[in-house]
C-alpha cells in the first residue's frame, strides 16, 4: 500500500492496470490485478482514468457546474477548494480533508478522519468560514462528501458563495490541492512514518503551520502563503499581472 500511496501521489492519473504493471515489472511484486483492485479500494483511491475517484460521487446528490475556467484569481478570499486524500499510517490509515484559498495557496482548515463520512469535511469548512470569512467561489470535485445535504446546506447558509464542482474526468480542476498533497506527503508524511491518528494530528499541525507561515513559493515570487494573503493584491506575477488564470495552471 506504501508503494501504491506513493505512485499515485506522483501519477494520480494511474489505474488498476498501469498500478499492477508497475508493481510487477519495476518493483518485482508477484500481485495480481484483482489484489491491486482491491488495495485502491481499500485506500479510497481507485482512479478511473485520467482522475482519482477517492471521494465518490452520489448519483442522488446536486452537480454543480464548474465556474473557474478562464477566471483570473486576483485576490484572497475569491477561490477557496477542497480534497481529500488518503494518509497511510504506521497502523492503518486515515483520511485528510483540506480547505486552500487559490490565491495565497493559504491551507485554511484541514480535518483527520479515520473514515470517510461526510462529518470531517463539514468541520473543516465550518472552521474555514468562522475564521476566514467567506469565499466568492467555492470548488469542490463531485464527491459525495462534497455533494452531500449537510456540505451544500453549510455552504448555501452564507448566501453569496457560488458553488462550482470541477468535471468528472479532470485530474487537475483543482491543482493548487494536488500539488498540496505532493507537498504535504513528501515534505512531511513519507518522512515521519506516523504511527498512528494522534501522533500523525500533531504532526500536521506543525507541517501546516510551516507550510502557511515558512514554506516560500516560486510562483509567489518567494513569499509564504500567509504573507500572501495577508497582502492581498500587493504583489505582482512573473509577466506583470496582479492575477493568475486558471487556464494557464494546466488546464485544456
Amino acid at each position: 500500500m506504501a508503494l501504491l500511496d506513493e505512485k499515485y501521489t506522483d501519477h494520480p492519473f494511474y489505474g488498476v492496470l498501469r498500478m499492477t504493471t508497475y508493481l510487477t515489472k519495476d518493483k518485482h511484486i508477484v500481485i495480481g490485478k484483482d489484489h491491486v483492485r482491491t488495495l485502491l479500494r481499500r485506500m479510497g483511491i481507485m482512479a478511473l482514468f485520467p482522475t482519482r475517484n477517492l471521494s465518490r460521487p452520489n448519483p442522488a446528490h446536486r452537480i454543480y457546474p464548474y465556474l473557474l475556467k478562464g477566471v483570473e484569481i486576483v485576490r484572497p478570499n475569491q477561490v477557496w477548494s477542497v480534497d481529500i486524500t488518503y494518509v497511510r499510517l504506521g497502523r492503518g490509515f486515515a483520511y485528510l480533508v483540506a480547505i486552500i484559498d487559490w490565491y495565497s495557496r493559504r491551507v485554511l482548515s484541514w480535518r483527520l478522519s479515520n473514515t470517510l463520512e461526510t462529518d470531517f469535511c463539514v468541520e473543516a469548512l465550518d472552521e474555514a468560514l468562522r475564521l476566514h470569512g467567506k469565499p466568492d467561489i467555492f470548488n469542490s470535485d463531485q464527491g459525495s462528501q462534497f455533494t452531500s445535504d449537510a456540505f451544500i446546506k453549510r455552504l448555501k447558509a452564507e448566501e453569496t458563495v457560488k458553488i462550482s464542482m470541477d468535471s468528472r474526468g479532470r485530474a487537475y480542476d483543482n491543482i493548487f490541492v494536488e500539488r498540496l498533497w505532493w507537498s504535504v506527503k513528501y515534505e512531511d508524511i513519507y518522512l515521519r512514518d506516523y504511527q498512528g491518528i494522534p501522533e500523525c494530528k500533531s504532526g500536521l499541525e506543525r507541517y501546516f503551520r510551516f507550510y502557511n507561515t515558512e514554506r516560500r513559493h516560486q510562483s509567489l515570487k518567494n513569499r509564504t502563503p500567509w504573507e500572501v494573503y495577508a497582502a492581498g493584491m500587493d504583489w505582482k506575477c512573473d509577466d506583470g499581472r496582479n492575477a493568475l488564470t486558471v487556464s494557464t495552471l494546466g488546464r485544456a
